[in-house]
C-alpha cells in the first residue's frame, strides 16, 4: 500500500518516503539531495528533505507526522538514483509514524493518477 500527497511525495506502509515518477519528471536531472537528519521528528507538511536539479530546487514535506529512523545516505554520491528509480533504490527517508490514521488523508495511487492526469 502506497500513499500519496498533493505534493507529488509517497509514502508506503513501512514508512519509507520519496518522490513519485511525475515529480522526477518534472524537476529534470537531480543534482542533489539534502537528507534530514534520523532522530528528527515532524509533523504532517513539515519540510523534511530538499532536492535540487538543473532545473530548480524542491522542497519534500513529510506526509505524515513522525521521527525519522533512516535515510538513504547513497544519495548523497549519488542523487539521480531518485531519477533512475524514485520508488525503490531513490528513496529519501523512513519514518517511525506517530498516528497511522493520517495515511487515510493521503491519495491512493488512483487518485494521484487522476492528479497528474
Amino acid at each position: 500500500m502506497t500513499k500519496f500527497t498533493k505534493d507529488h511525495e509517497y509514502i508506503t506502509a513501512d514508512g519509507t518516503v520519496g518522490i513519485t515518477p511525475y515529480a522526477q519528471e518534472q524537476l529534470g536531472d537531480i543534482v542533489y539531495v539534502e537528507l534530514p537528519k534520523v532522530g528528527q521528528k515532524l509533523k504532517a507538511g513539515d519540510e523534511a528533505a530538499v532536492v535540487e536539479s538543473v532545473k530548480a530546487a524542491s522542497e519534500i514535506y513529510s506526509p505524515v507526522s513522525g521521527t525519522v529512523t533512516a535515510v538513504n545516505d547513497a544519495l548523497s554520491g549519488e542523487p539521480g538514483l531518485i531519477n533512475t528509480s524514485p520508488e525503490t533504490d531513490g528513496w529519501i527517508f523512513k519514518l517511525d509514524l506517530d498516528d497511522a490514521g493520517e495515511l487515510d488523508g493521503l491519495m491512493d495511487a488512483a487518485a494521484y493518477a487522476e492528479l497528474t492526469k
